[in-house]
C-alpha cells in the first residue's frame, strides 16, 4: 500500500505543480515564490537538457520502466517499507514526466539548481534512487552478517 500512496502523491503533486507553472509563469520567466526561485522552461529531452527532441521516446521508456517495476514488485522477493518507498518515488516520478513527454512532447521544469532546472518528478526520482541504494547496501550488509 505504501508504494501506491507514495506513487500517487508524487504524481499528483508533480502534475499540479507543472500545471500551475504553465498557467502562471511565462517560459523563461524567473520569479520568487516564498523566497524560492522558480524558472519556467520546457524540456524536450532528458534531465539536463540532453538529447533534445526525443521526449516521446523517453516517454515510452518511462512506461517500460513502470512495467518492469510492477513486475519486480509482483514476482521478486524485494519486500519492505524501504523498497516500497523507493519504487513509489521512482514510479510516481516516471509517470509524472512520462505523461508530459507523451502528451506534450516536452517536460515542464521550474526548480533551478546547480546542473540545471528540474521539476518535482525529477526530485522524486532522485529520492527513489537514493532509497534504492540504501536498500541494496542494507540488504548486502544483512546477508554478510
Amino acid at each position: 500500500m505504501l508504494f501506491y500512496v507514495i506513487a500517487i502523491i508524487v504524481f499528483v503533486l508533480d502534475q499540479l505543480s507543472k500545471y500551475l507553472v504553465r498557467i502562471y509563469i511565462d517560459i523563461n520567466e524567473n520569479i520568487s515564490l516564498w523566497g524560492i526561485s522558480l524558472t519556467h522552461i520546457e524540456n524536450s529531452g532528458m534531465a539536463g537538457g540532453l538529447f533534445q527532441g526525443y521526449a516521446r521516446l523517453f516517454g515510452v521508456a518511462a512506461v517500460m520502466f513502470v512495467i518492469v517495476v510492477l513486475y519486480i514488485r509482483r514476482n521478486e522477493e524485494m519486500k519492505g517499507a524501504l523498497i516500497d518507498s523507493s519504487f513509489g518515488f521512482l514510479v510516481g516520478g516516471a509517470i509524472g514526466n512520462g505523461i508530459d513527454r507523451l502528451l506534450f512532447g516536452q517536460v515542464t521544469d521550474f526548480i533551478p539548481r546547480s546542473g540545471g532546472i528540474l521539476n518535482l518528478a525529477d526530485h522524486a526520482i532522485e529520492i527513489g534512487v537514493l532509497l534504492l541504494i540504501i536498500y541494496v547496501v542494507v540488504s548486502w550488509w544483512k546477508d554478510k552478517h
